[in-house]
């Protein structure tokens, strides 16, 4: 079984590898370029025309990865891997269509706002509606009713109350990846770093299934996951694929995510984390989105009381580059502040295991 998992983040590597150099080709000669603001760090006048949508690259790939590697070891996909998948394609295709209406048809904001929150919408909700449905032998269903941090816990808040919770973790985590988005390279390896994480909770919590509590030293320290492992084998397509994406999208970048691929990222991490009853531990497993995001919230909510700014520009990654620092410094040490995220994540869900046992 965990050939799915070797197999789908080799393919997801290797097409990204291949294909994102094809598809810059194409970009360029399309001539579908990267706007650039003209209030932002002056060293980023030099990123204006690259090429942009490359989240196409790494959301095919991930998709082939997973199928390939399906049709590879004869096992079949499940519900919660389908899911987070449509998730994800779902809102990468609400960010093509901003992007495209950007770039090809020269609107500078691309999606009206009302436009771009109605397909957010549509995908978010359709998602947490089907997450509810397909209950396996055991009765678990993709997602649950009840809150999670490293499982579930507490009451059930209802499927209506789930449905406005699935929608704020995926509006808040696709906003997160879209404002870390601003530099080469930041958000493809921190987003490869979640991956990681997710790869290795899911095979964890397979080996540790409710359903081979036979197996089991402890059976009440087990886990009520649907389809563990696949989520394990998506986790491992994109971390596959995000990585060879990073070989071109590093400083100097090559080509730029775009919207396509930052709310296609933000997307299937709120689909993961809400199938793998990990929904609180996200906040901390991506730090480094949630500490962008607030440094945006602070900023606009401090202008509006007091009039003044705490950080010389937001999101936070520009504020240091206008404090001198260079690019690929900002990048690096934001990765490590990531690393350090995922990594104090990882030492809960573990100790919250632990603890049961």
């Amino acid at each position: 079984m965990m050939k799915q998992i070797l197999f789908a983040g080799v393919i997801g590597l290797f097409l990204t590898l291949v294909g994102t150099p094809l598809l810059i080709k194409l970009l360029a000669r399309k001539g579908y370029g990267q706007y650039i603001r003209d209030d932002g760090p002056r060293t980023h006048g030099s990123k204006r025309g690259t090429p942009t949508m490359g989240g196409i690259a790494f959301i095919f790939a991930t998709v082939a990865a997973y199928f390939l590697s399906k049709v590879i070891t004869g096992y079949t996909p499940t519900y919660s891997g389908l899911l987070v998948l449509g998730l994800m394609v779902g809102m990468g295709l609400v960010g093509f269509l901003d992007d495209y209406i950007k770039i090809v048809k020269r609107r500078s904001l691309g999606l009206r706002a009302k436009a771009k929150m109605a397909g957010q919408l549509i995908v978010g909700i359709s998602f947490a509606v089907l997450s509810l449905q397909f209950a396996d032998v055991r009765g678990n269903t993709p997602a649950s009713t009840k809150l999670s941090f490293i499982t579930d816990f507490g009451w059930t808040i209802g499927p209506v109350l789930f449905v406005v919770w699935a929608l704020f973790m995926i509006l808040a985590m696709s906003n997160g990846v879209n404002l870390t988005d601003g530099l080469d390279g930041l958000a493809t390896g921190a987003s490869v770093l979640v991956f990681g994480a997710y790869t290795f909770i899911g095979v964890w919590q397979f080996q540790e299934s409710c359903a081979n509590g036979e197996s089991l030293t402890n059976p009440g320290a087990c886990y009520e996951v649907r389809d563990p492992l696949d989520l394990a084998v998506i986790a491992s397509a994109l971390m596959g694929a995000c990585l060879g994406f990073l070989w071109w999208n590093t400083s100097p970048a090559k080509i730029f995510m775009g919207d396509t691929g930052s709310l296609a990222l933000g997307g299937v991490l709120a689909g993961l984390a809400i199938c793998s009853r990990t929904e609180l531990l996200i906040a901390l497993l991506g730090g480094l989105f949630v500490l962008i995001t607030m440094s945006v919230v602070i900023q606009v909510g401090s202008f509006r009381m007091t009039g003044k700014r705490v950080f010389r520009m937001a999101p936070l990654q520009h504020h240091f580059e206008l404090k001198g620092w260079s690019e690929v410094l900002v990048v690096v040490r934001f990765w490590i502040i990531q690393g350090i995220c995922v990594i104090v994540g990882l030492g809960i869900f573990y100790a919250g295991w632990a603890a049961e046992k």
